[in-house]
C-alpha cells in the first residue's frame, strides 16, 4: 500500500528562517504566532453576538441556593443523613449544585470572544485524545507505513497544535482580565499547571514518533534531563518508556488537572469585570482593598443572560473537528526517516570510521560523558549542586566495549581474520591498546575509499585496529550493528540509548540537523522538520541558549532549566505578587474584553467607598 501523505500542500521542503540579533525564528512558527495574535486581537475587537438584547435579565437569576441538597434530607432519615455517603453528597451539592455544573444562565458581562478559547481548548484536547486512540489501534509504527495511519497522525499533530494555541490564547486572555481575583487564585494556578503539563505531554509525544525529529529531540533533550539528575530515571532515548508516559501516565495527569480547573471555574464562577476608569486597587488603603476583594469574591448579583453550555460545546467541537480534518488532509504531517547506523555508514563512511575510532580511544563525547552513563566528566554540569553525580551511573555505557568490541565479538566466530585481531587486542596491555587506537584515530582522518568501498587508511602503528574497523564498517553497512546495539538490551528492544549515543557522536548526524534548522543555536527547540510549525510556546526555554554569556557556558542546560523554572514560578505566583498582579490594571486590555458591558451598563458594580467617604 502507498504511504504517500494525503496532502495537497508540501510542507516537507526545507523551511526558511528569519534572524534578528540573537533571535531566530522559522517563517512557519512566525505565521503560527501571527495567527494566534490575530485571533486574540479579533476576539478583543469583534463585537460579540448580543441576541438583540433578549435573554438578559436583572437580578439574581443565576443564584443556585435552591438547587442544592434539601434540609429535609436529615429529617427524613437520621440514620442515612449521618452516613459518610450522604454527607459527601450534601457537601458536593452545596459546593457545586447542578445549576453551576450545567448552567443555563451566566453573568451578562460574559459576552466576548475571549471567553470562547477555554471551551475551544477543552474540545481540541478531546480531539487530541480521540486521534491518539485511533493511532493506538494500528500500533506505534502504523502511521509510518500506511497512508491511512499517516492521516490519523496528521489529525493528531494538528489537533495538538490547535489545543496548545488555544490554551496559550486562553492564558493571554485570563492574564489581561486578572482572572485570579475574587478567591480564584487556585483556578489560575491549575490553568498554568495544565499548560506546563501539556508541554511535557507534547514533548513525550514528539519523542515517541521514531523519526528523525524525535531522534534529535531525544539526543539533545537528554543533556538537560541529565544535568538536572532526571535522566537517570526518565530516559528520553528509551522509546518504550516515552511512549508509555505519552499514552497513559501523562494523559491521566493532564485530564485530572484540566478537570480540576473546569470544576473550579464552575464553583467560583468567572471573575467580575475590572473597573473601566477607576484608579487601580493597589493605590487604595488596606481596608478598601479588602472590601474590593470581598466584592469580587461574592456571587454575581447583576444582570444575567441565557447560556446553553451544551450547545456551545457541540458547536465548538464541530468547528474544531472540521478545522483539524481540513488541516490534516491538506497539509499532512512531517515524517523524515530516522538516521540509522546503517545509513550513516553508507552515506558517510569516513565520519563513521572516525567516530568508531573515537569510541575506541575514549575521545568521543559518550566515552567521557559522565553520569548517568559513566564516571567521566566531559558533559557534567553543576550550579551549586551537582545533580548528575547525586543521581549516579544508572544507565551504564562503555563506548569502546558497547559500540565496538562487543558487536565485533558477536560476529567473530565466522571471520578468522577478525577473531585474530580481537585476540591480539584483548591480550595487549591497556597502554598498548590506547596507543594503537590513538594512532588509528590520527591516520583515519586521511582515509580514502576504493571503488568497492573498502577503506584505505594510511599506515600507522595501530596494531589490529584497521582489521577491526574494517569489520565494524562492514557490519554497520549490513544493518547488523543496528540490530546488535538493540539486542544488547533484553525484552522488547525499545531502548535506543546505545545506538543514539553512538550516532550522536558523529558529525553526519549534526550536519543533517543543522540543515533542517534544528540545532540549539538556531532556536531548534521551537522548530519542526520541513516547513511545518513547531512549538513557538517554548520560546522562553530556548531563549536562554541564545543569551551571550549563557550560550558559551558549560552549564547552559542547567541555566536554561533554572531560568525557565523561575519564570514558571513567577507565572504561577502572579496572583500573589503586588505590582505583577496589577499589570492588567495598568495596561487596560480588559476594556476591550468588556467594552460592550461597559457601554451598556456603565461599567461593573460600584466599588466599596473609601473609609469615611
Amino acid at each position: 500500500m502507498s504511504t504517500a501523505p494525503l496532502t495537497a500542500v508540501d510542507l516537507s521542503s526545507p523551511g526558511r528562517y528569519l534572524h534578528w540579533s540573537i533571535l531566530q525564528i522559522s517563517e512557519a512558527n512566525l505565521v503560527l504566532i501571527l495567527v494566534m495574535v490575530v485571533i486574540f486581537g479579533a476576539a478583543l475587537l469583534i463585537p460579540f453576538p448580543s441576541h438583540g438584547g433578549h435573554g438578559e435579565s436583572a437580578g439574581t437569576a443565576g443564584d443556585d441556593h435552591h438547587e442544592g441538597a434539601s434540609d429535609d434530607d436529615a429529617a427524613a432519615d437520621q440514620g442515612t443523613a449521618t452516613m459518610w455517603t450522604a454527607r459527601l453528597r450534601r457537601r458536593w451539592l452545596s459546593t457545586l449544585p447542578p445549576g453551576k455544573l450545567l448552567p443555563d444562565r451566566q453573568p451578562a458581562y460574559v459576552a466576548s470572544w475571549v471567553y470562547v478559547f477555554g471551551v475551544g481548548a477543552m474540545v481540541a484536547l478531546g480531539v487530541v485524545i480521540l486521534s491518539g486512540v485511533l493511532i493506538a489501534l494500528g500500533g506505534p509504527d502504523w502511521w509510518h507505513t500506511d497512508s491511512v495511519g499517516h492521516f490519523f497522525n496528521s489529525l493528531h499533530l494538528w489537533s495538538v497544535e490547535l489545543f496548545m494555541a488555544l490554551m496559550v490564547i486562553h492564558l493571554w486572555g485570563k492574564f489581561w482580565m486578572a482572572a485570579w481575583r475574587g478567591r480564584r487564585r487556585t483556578t489560575w494556578i491549575t490553568g498554568v499547571v495544565a499548560f506546563v503539563f501539556s508541554v511535557f505531554e507534547a514533548f513525550t509525544g514528539y519523542l515517541s514518533q521514531q523519526n528523525f525529529d524525535s531522534q534529535w529531540i531525544a539526543t539533545n533533550g537528554k543533556d538537560a534531563f541529565n544535568a538536572a539528575g532526571i535522566g537517570a530515571f526518565l530516559n528520553v532515548m528509551n522509546f518504550g518508556q516515552m511512549l508509555m508516559w505519552h499514552i497513559l501516565l501523562m494523559p491521566l495527569v493532564l485530564v485530572a488537572i484540566v478537570g480540576a480547573h473546569i470544576l473550579l471555574v464552575r464553583v467560583r464562577g468567572v471573575s467580575h469585570p475590572l473597573p473601566a476608569s477607576r484608579p487601580p486597587a493597589f493605590s487604595r488603603g488596606r481596608t478598601q482593598r479588602r472590601a474590593l476583594a470581598a466584592a469580587e469574591a461574592a456571587d454575581w448579583k447583576g444582570p444575567t443572560r441565557r447560556y446553553d453550555i451544551i450547545k456551545e460545546g457541540t458547536i465548538a467541537g464541530a468547528i474544531v473537528l472540521i478545522l483539524v480534518v481540513v488541516l490534516a488532509g491538506v497539509l499532512s504531517s512531517p515524517d523524515d526517516p530516522p538516521v540509522t547506523v546503517q545509513t550513516w555508514a553508507k552515506l558517510a563512511p569516513d565520519d563513521f570510521l572516525a567516530t568508531a575510532a573515537a569510541e575506541l580511544d575514549g575521545s568521543s563525547t559518550s566515552a567521557d560523558y559522565g553520569p548517568p552513563y559513566n564516571n567521566g566528566s566531559g558533559s557534567v554540569q553543576q550550579l551549586v549542586i551537582n545533580w548528575q553525580k547525586l543521581a549516579g551511573v544508572r544507565l551504564p555505557v562503555d563506548s569502546a566495549r558497547d559500540f565496538v568490541i562487543s558487536p565485533l565479538t558477536s560476529i567473530s566466530g565466522n571471520d578468522a581474520t577478525l577473531a585474530g585481531a580481537l585476540r591480539t587486542w584483548n591480550s595487549a596491555p591497556s597502554s598498548t591498546r590506547q596507543a594503537w587506537a590513538d594512532a588509528y584515530s590520527k591516520a583515519v582522518a586521511n582515509v580514502t575509499f576504493s571503488p568497492a568501498g573498502t577503506p584505505q587508511v594510511p599506515s600507522a602503528n595501530d596494531g589490529p585496529v584497521p582489521e577491526m574497523m574494517q569489520a565494524e564498517l562492514t557490519m554497520a553497512r549490513s544493518g547488523a550493528l543496528d540490530t546488535d546495539l538493540l539486542a544488547q538490551r533484553q525484552f522488547y528492544g525499545t531502548n535506543f540509548t546505545k545506538p543514539l549515543l553512538f550516532i550522536a557522536d558523529g558529525q553526519y548526524y549534526v550536519d543533517k540537523a543543522t540543515a533542517m534548522h534544528l540545532t540549539g543555536s538556531q532556536w531548534g527547540v521551537m522548530n519542526e522538520t520541513g516547513s511545518y510549525p513547531g512549538q513557538p510556546w517554548l520560546w522562553l526555554y530556548t531563549l536562554w541558549y541564545q543569551v551571550p554569556g549563557f550560550r558559551s557556558s558549560t552549564n547552559v542546560d542547567l541555566i536554561a532549566i533554572y531560568m525557565t523554572g523561575v519564570a514558571t514560578a513567577l507565572l504561577l505566583a502572579v496572583p500573589f505578587i503586588p505590582g505583577l498582579r496589577d499589570i492588567p490594571r495598568w495596561v487596560p486590555v480588559h476594556r476591550l474584553v468588556w467594552r460592550d458591558w461597559n457601554r451598556r451598563h456603565g461599567g461593573p458594580s460600584p466599588e466599596p467607598p473609601e473609609p469615611g467617604g
